[in-house]
């Protein structure tokens, strides 16, 4: 197996290309997953941008987006206002995909990632089958450019998820892994999850979190390898399903994320070895 690790952008809370390209080797990393938006607004400047990643020896492995208005405050919040559901930003999130899949054209990046929201479960319900057209559309924008794409986990249930990318049938859709978000979210145990979406996983994201005792509340991001992901029977899993996927390390909460990330890296090297 030949996976690469590397490490969100948006972990290591940059200031600037230069200030991205800096943070990733001092993590000592050399892959990145880039968030594509401030790019396509202008904020960091392109070519600027690709010139500092390239300098500094830093692969850009895919992209992420946001979707626009996205509030996650509370889960309430973020199930009315996450992913493709709001129907008020849907025009929006449609030209902003459009930007981010030429962005990823040009970048050369070939899988870009972003948060579907809340897939109801029951397949009758009348928004499923409004958000599953408009996953389609984004998914054959982002086709039209050479790029496919990967839902993040933790907002439905995998089962809920498997019968999702069935019904949408674009096979070179698939999943960005995060098992740290099937337990912030209450959606599932992990590993059972990785082993039931393995022939979809197209990246995984190293992250761990430790589960609500109130139900209908968040649960607590921690730094990888202190909370209940089983790394180990993680690991075995990609492992026996011959995931050779990306790694890439999320830490989205803590005072010393750079510190985190590099824990994270000794977990995975570790776990590959």
């Amino acid at each position: 197996m030949t996976n690469r690790i590397g490490v969100c952008s948006w972990s290591l809370q940059p200031a600037s290309p230069a200030d991205l390209a800096e943070k990733v080797r001092a993590v000592g990393l050399s892959h990145v997953q880039l968030h594509l938006d401030p790019l396509r607004e202008g904020a960091w400047p392109e070519a600027e941008t690709a010139a500092a990643l390239a300098d500094a020896d830093v692969s850009v492995v895919s992209g992420m987006m946001a979707m626009a208005g996205e509030d996650y405050s509370t889960l309430e919040t973020i199930r009315a206002t996450g992913g493709v559901r709001p129907d008020e930003r849907w025009e929006t999130n449609l030209a902003a995909a459009e930007g981010n899949a030429a962005l990823a054209r040009r970048l050369e990046v070939g899988l870009v990632t972003f948060h579907a929201g809340f897939l109801p479960h029951d397949a009758a319900d009348p928004e499923r089958g409004v958000m599953l057209e408009r996953l389609r559309t984004l998914i054959d924008r982002f086709a039209a450019e050479g790029v496919r794409v990967a839902f993040e986990t933790g907002q439905e249930s995998a089962d809920t998820l498997l019968d999702v990318l069935a019904e949408l049938d674009r096979p070179d859709a698939g999943v960005n892994f995060d098992p740290a978000n099937m337990i912030l979210y209450d959606m599932g145990e992990p590993v059972d999850a990785l082993r039931a979406l393995a022939p979809w996983v197209r990246q995984i994201h190293v992250k761990d979190a430790n589960r609500t005792t109130t139900p209908g509340t968040w649960g607590e991001e921690v730094p990888v390898g202190s909370g209940q992901v089983d790394w180990g029977a993680f690991f075995r899993v990609v492992r026996e399903a011959g995931l050779d996927c990306d790694l890439l390390i999320e830490r989205e909460a803590g005072a010393d994320r750079a510190a985190d990330i590099r824990t994270a890296r000794a977990l995975v090297l570790g776990a590959l070895a």
